[in-house]
């Protein structure tokens, strides 16, 4: 029995030491969190009615008043719609950054810009947000990206599901991630907790300087999972700079399409081992054919910097200044070669990028998923797919996540694919019906398709 507390208090002591080793952000949360906001965006949507714009066709007509007939008694026509996100004020001046989704809706909409000390006021999109009228703003100070390792505890301050000034801890869980259609951004994956409403939020180091611009998560309950991404802060305020000097922001271009190279391509190509960016196509009269350079080419240094992975020649490229020529290191068929490229300006769509088709079901801004058997069963259908996220055309129409579409025009849907193909049969610009059902009821709902 003695023993037995001995050792207990030993282990105790031991223990001590390692817990007083957490880090306390108090300190932080207290002194810099005053600069952490509350981003409110109202905007108006219609579902159509007597006044609405005239449809293209009769038929689309005719839908639009046999909806309004159907709706009316239950749904207001007009109606608002609310977004919430964080926010941070980076200067005196009232500028703040957030999360461009963060305040991406139609036009009227309202932004509603909140403090720590309550006090509220109405912004405008200029590129960043400007606070109008605001005096004594606090102000956060930023660090530097590139000085964070994995590993390092780092904190989020936001507005999650609207919990105001809510403060999430972690650590870094690698740096310079690149994501799908995001080539542009080295990412700061974290294991902070994030959800929505955080988005747009600063992302804090121990110094209490902001490194990073907490912008999505990887997750399949629409929760946080451990799987946090964020902007680094140098990216951010070069983007800011920009928009304060230019109004847009300008990246170059060199008319390529870059692809990773593959441990089996390294092999194929006589590489000594698998890096660089590979060319798969070079655009005819762009800067890069210009220079000589050709498919097949691959790239190790941009500018005097190493090109590790086909990212990095993707947003080293978008950095560079359009109109400057650069050094462009490369092996040709296993032979080193430095050529001269003077760099182009990268106009709406990349100009790198190979043309394709969209599909109409990207245009609507909606990401589905099917229905298990079991929980058609459980809901009583015999098909339907289920909302996983609805932004643009889908969520002005008043998609929700978690809504299920039953029909399109009338014609049942038992898959993805099946409703992409009653889409694309309707048409661009064509307004079709969707039946939805949404907890234990089921609306009409009129979508217009992207022209």
């Amino acid at each position: 029995m003695h023993l037995a507390r001995v050792v207990l208090f030993a282990l105790a002591l031991a223990a001590a030491p390692a817990a007083a080793q957490l880090p306390d952000f108090t300190r932080l949360m207290r002194e810099e969190g005053r600069a952490v906001v509350n981003v409110s965006t109202t905007y108006r949507l219609s579902w159509g009615g007597p006044d609405a714009p005239l449809s293209e066709t009769p038929a689309e007509e005719l839908l639009r008043e046999f909806l309004r007939r159907q709706l009316e008694p239950y749904v207001p026509r007009d109606y608002e719609s609310r977004s919430l996100g964080s926010g941070f004020i980076v200067g005196a001046d009232g500028y703040l950054i957030t999360n461009a989704h963060v305040v991406g809706g139609p036009q009227g909409q309202e932004i509603v810009v909140r403090l720590a000390d309550r006090r509220e006021f109405p912004a405008r999109v200029v590129g960043a947000d400007s606070l109008t009228d605001a005096a004594g703003l606090p102000r956060v100070r930023i660090g530097d990206p590139a000085a964070i390792e994995p590993g390092e505890w780092v904190a989020a301050v936001g507005s999650p599901f609207g919990f105001e000034r809510s403060i999430t801890a972690g650590i870094v869980s690698a740096k310079g991630r690149t994501l799908p259609d995001e080539s542009y951004v080295p990412f700061i994956q974290t294991d902070v907790a994030i959800n929505p409403g955080n988005s747009g939020g600063p992302l804090f180091n121990l110094r209490g300087e902001v490194v990073g611009v907490n912008s999505l998560i990887y997750t399949g309950s629409g929760g946080s999972i451990g799987l946090s991404f964020a902007v680094p802060i140098d990216v951010a305020m070069q983007v800011v700079e920009q928009l304060r000097t230019r109004g847009r922001v300008i990246r170059g271009r060199i008319g390529a399409r870059v692809q990773e190279v593959t441990a089996d391509l390294a092999r194929a190509l006589g590489l000594p081992r698998a890096a660089g960016a590979l060319l798969a196509e070079v655009q005819q009269d762009g800067p890069a054919a210009r220079a000589g350079l050709r498919p097949g080419d691959v790239v190790l240094r941009f500018d005097g910097q190493e090109v590790e992975t086909h990212a990095d020649l993707v947003r080293l490229t978008a950095h560079a200044r359009p109109g400057d020529t650069v050094a462009v290191e490369l092996l040709r068929r296993g032979a080193p070669l430095v050529l001269q490229v003077r760099i182009g300006e990268q106009q709406a769509e990349p100009a790198a990028a190979v043309a394709k088709p969209r599909a109409a079901l990207d245009a609507l801004g909606l990401e589905l998923a099917p229905l298990a058997r079991e929980e058609r069963a459980h809901l009583g259908l015999e098909g339907g797919v289920r909302v996983q996220r609805a932004e643009g055309a889908a969520q002005r129409a008043g998609l929700q996540r978690g809504d299920i579409l039953v029909s399109v025009n009338g014609e049942p849907v038992a898959s993805v694919s099946e409703f992409n193909q009653r889409i694309e049969r309707a048409g661009k610009g064509a307004t079709v019906a969707l039946l939805v059902q949404r907890a234990d009821g089921r609306l009409f709902v009129a979508l217009r398709v992207p022209g």
